[in-house]
């Protein structure tokens, strides 16, 4: 176990507390992610509002939770991928979905299966995608808007993931019951 504190309103920095407020208001509670991410209030604050920018983007909930969720399996992230198997729920994902996605099995339609393999591209190949992993996306009906927004989910996700990983993020009580590991 590694020695990152799980701040609460009591223990975080002066600059964190009204950013864990908002946690609270928005999840009901301190997400543990947010707890660690506390010790340094502007990581707290850019994760938040790269958060309500991925809300606000292009993507319908089942685009955003294939974005979500592809980087997070892919990066093994084992905080990750049960929040927002929980927050899939919540946004009214199907079971199906979710399920392809944590399984790293097909997705129901090609569009969707097209944004999973695009969102591979990019993050493997840092950015570095051909113009046949571009012609494949847009060909799936997607547009300049919507590979843009897949690197700004990629940004939310690298710090989160990264930083599960190193502060070995308990998973919060709501999400346990979709714990996951990924497949060899």
């Amino acid at each position: 176990m590694t020695d990152f504190t799980l701040h609460d309103m009591d223990s975080a920095p002066e600059h964190a507390k009204p950013l864990l407020e908002n946690s609270l208001k928005g999840f009901g509670m301190i997400p543990s992610l947010h707890a660690v991410m506390a010790e340094a209030p502007g990581v707290l604050e850019a994760y938040q509002k790269l958060h309500q920018l991925v809300l606000d983007s292009s993507f319908d909930n089942d685009e955003k939770t294939v974005v979500w969720q592809t980087i997070n399996v892919e990066n093994a992230c084992h905080y990750c991928v049960p929040a927002h198997t929980g927050i899939a729920k919540m946004m009214e994902v199907s079971d199906e979905i979710t399920n392809a996605l944590r399984d790293e099995t097909p997705l129901p339609t090609e569009k969707l299966e097209a944004l999973r393999t695009f969102t591979l591209a990019v993050m493997n190949k840092r950015g570095n995608v051909s113009k046949e992993d571009l012609e494949a996306f847009y060909g799936a009906g997607y547009k300049r808007r919507q590979v843009l927004e897949v690197i700004l989910v990629l940004s939310q996700k690298t710090m989160s993931n990264y930083i599960n990983h190193i502060a070995e993020t308990p998973v919060d009580e709501p999400f346990k019951k979709f714990e996951w590991q990924k497949n060899q």
